[in-house]
């Protein structure tokens, strides 16, 4: 199982995960160069989960064990299991671990749909309103479940990409806080209580296409 950010925890810089707040803080807009803006729009571009992903053999034992353990945060167990596998899909889309997704879910609105921030930050995963003026369309709602996931996870990409794959700086950078370890030890500490380390579970392959 793959769980390339995970490694960062062993890097030394994660030694009290979870141990402090992060501090509060909003993702920093940037002017982008055109092709990054359409590579972007090109990635958040419609493309809804299809209607039986969550029932696929490789999906259903993630789902079914992440429902299990948000059970009190999402109490529906239909949304929540639609809140799933769009995490599952989008994540993989993106080339994320699902995990690393739930956690910044967990410590961005802990899983409150409709959550918005002192920043404006809105929904799951706290995604700034002048991404829509960047790479997006005036139609699209940041409250909605695709929607923010989508954005969420094109961003965290986009981060990771820039910062080369060094998860702590991305993290930072998804937040607003580049350079403060509170909010990617957070995140991390956050995304470690999902592991699947249940041996009733079979084995996440994180790399499978959606």
């Amino acid at each position: 199982m793959r769980h390339s950010w995970a490694l960062v925890v062993c890097a030394g810089w994660a030694l009290a995960v979870g141990a402090a707040r992060a501090f509060a803080g909003a993702q920093v807009e940037e002017r982008l160069a055109p092709s990054v803006v359409a590579g972007l729009a090109r990635s958040i571009a419609d493309n809804p989960v299809p209607g039986d992903y969550a029932y696929r053999t490789n999906i259903v034992p993630w789902v079914a064990e992440m429902s299990r353990r948000l059970a009190t945060r999402v109490t529906d167990e239909r949304e929540r299991r639609e809140f799933l596998a769009t995490v599952y899909y989008e994540a993989t889309r993106a080339g994320l671990d699902p995990q690393l997704v739930l956690g910044v879910i967990h410590h961005e609105s802990g899983f409150k749909k409709y959550a918005i921030s002192t920043a404006s930050a809105r929904g799951y995963m706290q995604v700034m309103p002048f991404w829509i003026r960047q790479i997006g369309s005036s139609d699209h709602n940041l409250f909605n479940l695709r929607t923010n996931l989508r954005y969420g996870c094109v961003i965290l990409r986009h981060y990771l990409d820039i910062e080369h794959g060094d998860y702590y700086r991305a993290l930072g950078r998804y937040n607003g806080s580049l350079g403060r370890p509170d909010y990617p030890n957070a995140v991390i500490g956050a995304a470690l209580r999902y592991r699947l380390d249940s041996p009733a579970v079979t084995v996440l392959q994180t790399g499978a296409s959606p």
